[in-house]
């Protein structure tokens, strides 16, 4: 027996303007903008809010904008999408890749936003349907970690009605048409972390009268390596990558300084304290041994928190979920050692639930490398690529998720 909430989420988003969507889409697309710098992008979002009939708010915690549309009583659902691009120069080929030099939707973002435009459109046309109050939120900087603490701290709950129900989704790769959901842990913590190494320059025909910061950061590099395999339990995840060094300036110049930017993914607060520990004894020791002139510095920087659902929640959202996509389309793929900065928009004790929506389309699917699911799927673009491009055949689903989660609560 269908829910109410699917039946009237089936109802709503029978007729969505997908074409229209669609060019938003492209356009978001063409014209990505980084963390902080979202004027456009919250310009277009808040345009359609007014359109649906939402009360609307701008230049929250920067350029963060929101829609209130109060329909009697019920509970208060929140629905975010987060704005901003990233850094990367675009090698996609599409007819509407982005316009502007070395930066890119590479996170899929821009799909996140049409997703809420067109939520607001289909649930406010259809207000006769439910009860309750909707928020919706175009959150900034989730990049970098900052923007739904930004908006929170901006006093966005003193702007719009504090939610009894949080969601929000991703666009991932995988073959278009899967809504992955875990009731618990389904994202990581993540913490970056910059260490400077201080050892003595000079020439490089003379390294006896230098201390080489060089070869200290590669003894570092090496040795980071066995702290998840020798210090972690098996039982346990953690990752911990390297993504930058920096040193020197000429071939024949031993530097002064040598600089390494690490990114550290655990998913409890216990392995993420043990590996920070590690961490800083492990390059504390390095330069010990090799002589530095002084003690490393070590700076804690962006960090994210564990995303964990409520179960309940969780469930509930992934019921309707497979009412209105399809027995087999929901599954439980366990966490991902991906991060979001969405539970810093949750007040405390608020529940929520964030699933994934699988974007990859058949022809690239079909075409990456190997015979079995998860060989193909370490093949296809992915999140932050250069080549990633959802499939725009994931519009309306993705719509048709955010409709259905939110009547989940709005229908009694």
């Amino acid at each position: 027996m269908t829910s109410a909430a699917a039946r009237i989420a089936l109802d709503l988003t029978a007729d969505l303007p997908v074409s229209g969507l669609e060019d938003f889409y492209r356009d978001l697309h063409r014209h990505p903008e980084l963390s902080g710098e979202e004027h456009r992008t919250a310009g277009k979002l808040v345009e359609r809010f007014a359109e649906a009939g939402f009360d609307t708010l701008e230049g929250i915690g920067g350029t963060g904008v929101a829609g209130v549309l109060r329909n009697g009583d019920g509970p208060t659902v929140l629905l975010r999408a987060d704005m901003d691009a990233l850094p990367v120069p675009e090698e996609t080929g599409l007819s509407y890749a982005s316009s502007v030099d070395g930066v890119m939707h590479a996170c899929g973002h821009d799909m996140h936003v049409t997703w809420l435009a067109g939520a607001a459109g289909a649930l406010a046309a259809g207000r006769d349907a439910w009860s309750g109050t909707l928020v919706l939120v175009g959150q900034p900087a989730e990049e970098t970690g900052v923007g739904a603490a930004a908006m929170v701290a901006d006093g966005l709950y003193e702007r719009v009605p504090r939610p009894d129900v949080l969601l929000g989704q991703h666009v991932a790769p995988g073959p278009a048409g899967f809504y992955p959901h875990s009731p618990g842990l389904i994202m990581s913590a993540t913490t970056d972390i910059d260490i400077v190494i201080h050892g003595r320059g000079g020439h490089g025909s003379r390294p006896e009268t230098t201390v080489d910061p060089v070869v200290t950061a590669a003894y570092l590099v090496t040795r980071l390596q066995t702290v998840v395999s020798r210090e972690i339990a098996a039982r346990d995840s953690a990752v911990l990558t390297v993504g930058r060094i920096e040193a020197g300036t000429r071939h024949n110049i031993i530097p002064t300084t040598a600089r390494l930017s690490l990114n550290l993914r655990t998913q409890s607060p216990d392995v993420r304290d043990r590996m920070l520990a590690a961490i800083r004894r492990i390059a504390t020791g390095e330069c010990l041994a090799a002589g530095c002139p002084s003690e490393p510095e070590i700076t804690f920087g962006n960090d994210f928190p564990i995303t964990v659902n409520d179960a309940d929640t969780d469930r509930r959202v992934a019921a309707v979920h497979t009412e209105v996509l399809g027995a087999g389309t929901v599954f439980d793929p366990g966490p991902a050692m991906g991060s979001e900065d969405f539970p810093h928009l949750v007040p405390d004790g608020v529940p929520y639930s964030y699933w994934f929506v699988t974007s990859t389309s058949a022809d690239v699917w079909d075409a990456a490398p190997g015979t079995d699911l998860m060989e193909k799927f370490h093949a296809v673009p992915s999140n932050h690529s250069p080549q990633f491009a959802p499939d725009l055949v994931t519009v309306a689903p993705g719509v048709r998720t955010l409709v259905s989660g939110a009547l989940a609560f709005l229908t009694g």
